[in-house]
């Protein structure tokens, strides 16, 4: 059994809708620079593994609330994903907009490859004992 760091229960509860926007938005903004690039690389990469899609970006866009123009919704329709190397002000629309398309893509996969149970500890995070941190 792989073990979930705290970021990545996180990062997948905040796409499952097990936390709001919100909360995900003020855990992101209380960490450092570094680790915020950190959850937002961590993003991309779970973004791959749940297979987004181009055609989710105008909803990802639409679901994260920033505006088509910032920088990282540019890149993301363009199919570019190097929004941890975005100025640090640019880091918070990027995680806002990479977990909305996170959470397209994983409920999509959940519906078409984990339909009737899976043993992915991270489609089962409401069975699990919670850690704020």
């Amino acid at each position: 059994m792989a073990v979930l760091y705290a970021h990545e229960v996180i990062l997948n509860e905040l796409a499952q809708g097990l936390r709001s926007k919100a909360e995900g938005i003020e855990w992101f903004e209380g960490l450092s620079e570094d680790d915020k690039r950190k959850a937002v690389h961590a993003l991309v990469l779970f973004c791959g593994q749940a297979r987004a899609r181009e055609d989710d970006v105008p909803e990802s866009i639409a679901r994260s609330g920033i505006r088509p123009t910032h920088t990282p919704a540019v890149m993301l329709a363009k199919w570019r994903f190097g929004m941890a190397s975005l100025p640090a002000y640019e880091l918070t629309k990027s995680f806002r907009l990479l977990v909305a398309l996170f959470g397209i893509a994983d409920t999509r996969r959940r519906a078409l490859h984990c339909v009737g149970g899976c043993g992915h500890e991270w489609h089962n995070l409401s069975a699990q004992p919670q850690d704020p941190t």
